[in-house]
């Protein structure tokens, strides 16, 4: 399939609505008019990249109207659907898809974005931002390594604790740390570094005592770094 395979199911779609069509104005791949209206411009593509967001993001200095058409199976759009039509809405670019049989559906309008602040996203942000001690990890660096979040941080000064002092009950490390989810991180064992002795008594696990060392040293490093 070629772009220009496009041009025609878009043309009739247009001109249907009224709209005189022609191609290739000043590089658009297709401008449309309908009287004194602002004219429609229309990108043809195959698939979705940064160049076809940037050429669309051009053709906005000649028309508010401005409209990316694509094939309906397109990989690219099917594959990151939602996040394509959340950066479309963002830059007030429309979209047109065309199907196997020529039919063009418009699945977005150009208009103005107003995005929609999520409290409770926000909310946990700052949660984190304000929890998390310092400033431990290294911005854009794989996460495969495990991000040091104010969770693992409070988690491995349990399991610290654990290692300097035996079993210890919950209570009293949430006391002792000042780590009021102390007695939750324990039970909940994400890492799998502690083991519950008794009714509320724990000590840390095998996983733990292998692990914890290597944790300090990494949070004792990240500090070093960050601070410089």
């Amino acid at each position: 399939m070629k772009e220009s395979d496009l041009y025609l199911p878009v043309k009739a779609f247009l001109e249907a609505q009224g709209y005189e069509v022609k191609s290739e104005i000043h590089n658009c791949d297709v401008v449309a008019v309908r009287g004194g209206e602002t004219p429609v411009i229309v990108e043809l593509k195959l698939s979705f990249n940064l160049s076809v967001i940037l050429q669309s993001v051009d053709r906005l200095a000649f028309s508010s109207k401005v409209y990316i058409a694509a094939p309906k199976q397109c990989k690219s759009l099917n594959n990151q659907y939602k996040r394509i039509l959340k950066l479309l809405k963002m830059l007030a670019i429309g979209l047109l898809v065309v199907d196997s049989r020529n039919n063009v559906k418009t699945l977005l309008d150009p208009a103005e974005y107003k995005p929609r602040e999520v409290g409770h996203k926000k909310e946990r942000l700052l949660g984190e931002f304000a929890k998390r001690v310092g400033d431990p990890n290294l911005g854009g660096v794989n996460k495969r390594t495990g991000t040091i979040t104010a969770y693992r941080q409070q988690a491995v000064s349990i399991a610290q604790y654990l290692k300097e002092n035996g079993s210890v009950k919950a209570s009293n490390i949430a006391k002792t740390l000042g780590i009021e989810k102390a007695r939750d991180i324990l039970y909940r064992d994400v890492y799998g570094w502690f083991d519950r002795e008794g009714k509320g008594i724990y000590h840390l696990s095998p996983r733990g005592k292998n692990e914890i060392d290597d944790w300090v040293k990494r949070l004792a490093e990240s500090d070093n770094k960050t601070s410089q």
